[in-house]
């Protein structure tokens, strides 16, 4: 039955006095009419890793199939200068989840070690660090993440899981707590620790050599040693190579697993089954949460190597098994969309495609590239601030809220993320830290013509690499490099040799004075400009050279979360099902191993 409340109408004369107005303002064309935006919208936030900004269709690629990330981007709003706040994996995500600079939290590297190395270290995000996930949490959204995390797990105990999604906001998890590495796949080359485990077997031959001519010059009365010290000397050897077995032969088993919240289900995990898994959980979290509103962050495990790819996309694409993963990680997405799609959710759904960095250009097996191409745009992956390590697909759709098809040049960060979702959950960004993010959608909806950031600094590690500016006044996009990393004269610009390239050491050139790039101009950084090809050369050197000063009094020391105690591996960390340190279990449906179809 209705209502039989009276409706309340408009007097006589108020409403010829809005009839007048909106004549006038049609007739003037002064004014638009826009749809409100509903009110807590749900959030989809798609990250792929190690992604190109140029194997996207959408960003100039004509060679590999990307249907569906085309489509969102026809649909909604392409960022073209969407930028990482780091160049590598656990800095960037630390970035995207806080709004803030990783180096603020610990995050970024201070004693070399640029990422996090093992589940068992006790390292990671701190919990004094507020994420977006944990402000929509408490706005009475419902918060999951399915996929990486790579911000670590436990503190001090196997079970206090203080670094883990769920005690950072998110009431759901499934994924890797990890990342992928080559050590997950038992036919590729180790990855992790390969340095160390080079010098450790070194360490370890050099001992057993003097070991055993010690043991032989006593034998034969050559030399006059106790031989408890001769025992003794052959003991440590023995425990060296078990402490180096222990430490990397066992990485794929402890750091390639599966995790259901706080349970391991997968010990050590499948990679055949991931895809389909992941998307088994994604399809089965939006379907339980459709009534919403619900935050959803897919941190997707294409396109890392070793570049796992199901059968039905495998010899598909142009570009070897690269390309073949960059087209299943496309499908991929095309599934999370139909599942929105389906469950009428479009309208209400703010989506966002992303990378956490450029592609890795020294990723490669036999000579077969097996990272992604970052267009026009030099440098990759770890590579400071090289405009391919950090320049990144940034796209945002929401029908009847931002429009379609909308191309946005001005610089925007990852970081932006977190402001941007915060106020469109109702929340408050924080008061009590420096968020170096802004909020995006002036921007998106194109009511402010220009990006609320006129400088951002590109750090790699503890280190500033470069500085952009830019010149709203004049349109100009000033970049300038004051360290930058020593590449291979004829690779491609990689650093060969490395895992990536360094931050600082003998591997880095510091540029006195620094190079200065016109990137309105010179996107490539092909050509440096100097004082005789630039008359504004010292004064925009002199000014970038001021905002470095101005954002660097803003940093406060805090405890390194990547320092080489936090990062080594512990026994007593280490996430385990079944007896330590064998850590065996697989708890899924063995029907689900299945491929998906294409």
């Amino acid at each position: 039955m209705g209502s039989t409340a009276p409706r309340r109408r408009a007097a006589p004369a108020a409403r010829d006095s809005l009839s007048g107005l909106l004549t006038v303002c049609l007739l003037l064309r002064t004014c638009e009419l826009k749809a409100a935006p509903p009110l807590k919208p749900n959030i989809l936030l798609i990250m792929a890793d190690d992604l190109g900004i140029g194997d996207l269709g959408c960003y100039g690629n004509d060679t590999l199939r990307t249907p569906n990330i085309d489509r969102l981007a026809e649909e909604g709003v392409r960022l073209t200068q969407h930028l990482a706040a780091a160049p590598l994996c656990t800095p960037s995500r630390a970035a995207f989840l806080t709004g803030r600079h990783a180096l603020r939290s610990g995050m970024d590297a201070t004693h070399g070690y640029r990422a996090l190395q093992w589940n068992a270290g006790s390292g990671g995000l701190p919990q004094n660090e507020t994420t977006f996930a944990r402000i929509l949490q408490q706005q009475g959204y419902a918060t999951g993440l399915i996929g990486k995390w790579h911000q670590g797990v436990n503190c001090e105990s196997r079970t206090d899981h203080c670094h883990h999604p769920l005690n950072h906001g998110f009431d759901e998890f499934y994924g890797m707590p990890f990342t992928l590495v080559n050590d997950c796949h038992p036919g590729r080359p180790p990855e992790v620790g390969a340095a160390l485990r080079g010098r450790l077997w070194l360490y370890t031959q050099v001992m057993a050599l003097g070991t055993v001519t010690v043991a032989a010059g006593k034998a034969l009365g050559l030399i006059s040693v106790p031989w408890k010290l001769a025992w003794g000397a052959a003991s440590l050897v023995l425990l060296f190579f078990i402490s180096w077995y222990a430490s990397f032969g066992f990485v794929r088993r402890w750091n390639c697993i599966l995790m259901r919240n706080r349970d391991v289900v997968e010990q050590p995990m499948a990679l055949g089954s991931a895809a389909s898994l992941l998307r088994r959980e994604t399809l089965s979290y939006i379907e339980r949460n459709k009534p919403g509103p619900f935050l959803l962050f897919v941190s997707l495990l294409h396109v890392h190597v070793p570049l796992v790819t199901t059968k039905e996309f495998l010899g598909k694409s142009q570009h070897g098994v690269y390309g073949d993963n960059v087209e299943e990680m496309d499908w991929l997405v095309g599934e999370i969309l139909n599942a929105i799609e389906r469950h009428g959710l479009k309208n209400t759904t703010l989506t966002y495609f992303t990378s956490d960095h450029g592609g890795h250009l020294e990723a490669r097996d036999g000579g077969v590239q097996l990272g992604g191409w970052n267009g026009i745009y030099r440098g990759g992956k770890g590579m400071g601030g090289w405009e391919g390590g950090i320049r990144v697909p940034g796209i945002f759709r929401w029908p009847g809220v931002l429009p379609a098809g909308r191309v946005v040049q001005e610089p925007t960060s990852l970081m932006d993320v977190f402001p941007t979702v915060v106020r469109l959950g109702g929340g408050q960004v924080p008061h009590d830290r420096v968020i170096d993010g802004r909020n995006v959608m002036p921007l998106l909806q194109g009511e402010a013509e220009h990006s609320a950031h006129e400088f951002l600094f590109h750090y790699c590690g503890e280190f500033l690499h470069a500085a952009r500016w830019h010149e709203k006044d004049s349109g100009k996009l000033w970049k300038i490099h004051y360290i930058t990393p020593h590449v291979h004269p004829e690779g491609a610009g990689a650093c060969y040799g490395r895992g990536v390239c360094p931050c600082s050491g003998p591997g880095v050139t510091h540029h006195d004075p620094p190079l200065l790039f016109d990137l309105s101009e010179d996107p490539s950084e092909a050509r440096p400009l100097a004082p005789g090809s630039e008359p504004r050369y010292g004064a925009v050197l002199a000014r970038v050279a001021q905002a470095v000063r101005d954002h660097r009094s803003t940093l406060s020391p805090v405890p390194p979360q990547l320092s080489p105690g936090r990062i080594a591996w512990k026994p007593w960390l280490q996430p385990c099902c079944g007896p330590f340190p064998f850590c065996s279990c697989s708890q899924e449906d063995p029907a689900l191993r299945r491929a998906p179809s294409a």
